[in-house]
Order: C-alpha cells, then structure tokens, then sequence
C-alpha cells in the first residue's frame, strides 16, 4: 500500500491535482485506489464528478451519541464496520471516503480511535491511497490516516502563494510526521510563470501550466476524469507518476 498525500491552502489546485494523480494511476492500471477526502470543504467527489458520500465522521458521530446503547450482540468494532460502509463510494478502479471534520481532541477521543482503528483495516485493501487534505493536515495530525509515502505541498506561482506554502510545509515539519517524501507543485494558473531556481525547503516536482481544459470542466462541473490524455496538466502530473510508480514501487 503506498500512500499519497496532497497539501495547500485553499485555492491552489489541490484538489484539482489530487483528481489529476487518481486519473494517472487508473491510467496506469495501479488499481484498486482509495481516494480520500480530508478537507472540510470536501469538494474531491465532485472535482472527480461523483455523488457526495456521507462522510464517516458524520457516521462515527452517530455512533458517538448511542455507544453505550448499540444494537444488542453486535461488538462495537464489528457495528462501526458495518455503517462505515456507508461512506464508501465505489467507482471504477477506485473508491471515495470523505472523512469530515472533527471538532476537537478532547471531546472527540472516542471517534478518532474508532477512526484510526478503522482506517488501519481498510487502507490494506488498497494498493494506492491518495489523499486531499486541507493545509493543516488535520487527519494526518491525529494520526487517524497513518503515515505518508509522499507528500505533495501545492503552491501557485506568484511570491506570496511560495511564502504561504514555505508555511504549510514548516507546520507539517514541526509535526514529525513520517513523510518519507516531500515536493513542491507550482500551480501556474495565474500566467505568472517562474523560473527553475526556487528557493523552497523541498525540490519542485512539476509545474502545472494553465490548461483550458481543466478550467472549462470545472467550470462545467463535468469531472476531471474525463480529461483529454492530451491536456498538459494532466500529462505533467502522469509523467511524474509513472516515474514513481517505476522507482518507488520495485
């Protein structure tokens, strides 16, 4: 199982790039994949022009309110499995799970060790994971989704969006998580193309050059999947994944 995760702040294509990843693998046959939603905006299912799943914090709460009184001889493991199946989405060659948002450690110790329990069960179904966080990397954080094989941390290309990402990735740093591998992605959606010597704590990946394509999808709400193989986005985003799958999964 090899685990991608996708960071920034709002507004950079993050999620775009995560749909444009999922794309890849499916096109690569690195199949079955699980594509997470961890972001509060949860907005992956409809980038990838799918119906809205309930999200499973939404199930693990209903569950949170009748734990003491759950169906009678049915263990609370074996309960929580059963419902959480409501919050898969199966499609072809991949699955979707929206995670939602937890409102805090304290009052919500309980749902996120029945979410780390669970997520350590399913995740082994899956020979990709790829997931869409928001910039704090809240899941990750309290280790409900594991560790990560690489991490992507988005930016666009002006100066303040590269200072804003700096930030993210020193938030994530100070973290100590296992991250085994960490890029750059430089979104050139605003024109304003850079240079290749940029000053960044990581290396730059790939850039994601403004694509007609992309934008006219979006804007017609119709999926990134069905993207053209022609757009140039998605080819740079295919490319680096190929060459990942060749080196990191021999």
């Amino acid at each position: 199982m090899f685990k991608i995760g996708v960071a920034g702040k709002g507004g950079t294509g993050k999620t775009t790039l995560s749909c444009l990843i999922i794309l890849s693998l499916l096109k690569l046959e690195q199949k079955p994949i699980l594509a997470i939603d961890a972001d509060p905006n949860s907005n992956l299912a409809e980038n990838l022009g799918i119906a809205q799943p309930k999200s499973l914090v939404e199930i693990v709460n209903e569950i949170e309110k009748i734990k003491n009184n759950l169906p009678y001889g049915i263990e609370k493991s074996k309960y929580l499995e059963m419902r959480v199946q409501e919050a898969i989405m199966e499609e072809k060659g991949f699955d979707l799970l929206v995670m939602g948002r937890t409102e805090g450690p304290g009052c919500y110790c309980y749902a996120n060790n029945l979410l780390r329990e669970w997520m350590e069960k399913i995740e082994k179904n899956y020979k990709f994971i790829v997931m869409d966080n928001e910039a704090g990397m809240e899941h990750i954080s309290r280790r409900t989704s594991g560790n990560l094989d690489v991490l992507f941390v988005v930016s666009l290309s002006d100066k303040i969006s590269l200072r804003t990402a700096e930030s993210i990735y020193n938030m994530i740093n100070n973290l100590e998580l296992n991250i085994k591998k960490t890029y750059l992605v430089i979104n050139e959606l605003l024109g304003n193309k850079i240079g290749n010597n940029i000053n960044f704590p990581v290396p730059v990946a790939f850039k994601l050059p403004f694509d007609e394509e992309v934008y006219k999808l979006s804007e017609e709400n119709k999926g990134i999947l069905n993207i053209s193989d022609k757009s140039i986005a998605f080819l740079n985003v295919y490319e680096f994944i190929n060459e990942l799958c060749k080196s990191d999964l021999q």
